[in-house]
């Protein structure tokens, strides 16, 4: 008898879910639907190796630069969020599964505001048990 490997265990305990699920919201069509931005590039930049997600509500608040603000662009706002949660990466003890992500925005021509945001790190999608990390406000999950 062949000896099991770690992706046949996890192919087979995702074909047993599959056969349960009633109803399911892919990352995918999140992603497709603008409910969450792909931001992996930037994260590989950084030095992430994991694929990266901001969720909709994050990127509009933290990446996309208000109107009327000077001195700001997205790529530079996006990449203050990479490099932070690569920081806390970095902190996290092993295990944990929400990694706390704290930086300063200027969302406006005074002055910069503490923001805190938190990552999760889960499955890619439902049909790919791959790691994938998602940055979200405290509320969201």
């Amino acid at each position: 008898m062949p000896p099991h490997s770690f992706t046949q265990d996890m192919n087979s305990e995702i074909s047993n879910l599959k056969s349960e699920i009633v109803y399911a919201y892919t990352r995918a069509q999140a992603v497709a639907d603008g409910v969450q931005v792909e931001v992996t590039k930037t994260a590989q930049e950084a030095g992430i190796k994991f694929p990266v997600f901001l969720t909709r509500t994050v990127f509009d608040a933290y990446v996309a630069v208000p109107e009327g603000v000077t001195g700001q662009d997205e790529a530079g706002r996006l990449w203050d969020i990479v490099w932070m949660l690569r920081f806390g990466i970095i902190r996290s003890r092993p295990g944990c599964d929400r990694i706390p992500v704290a930086l300063y925005v200027r969302n406006d021509n005074q002055r910069s505001r503490l923001i805190k945001l938190i990552a999760t790190c889960g499955p890619l999608d439902i049909d790919d048990p791959q790691p994938a990390i998602t940055v979200m406000m405290p509320d969201e999950d």
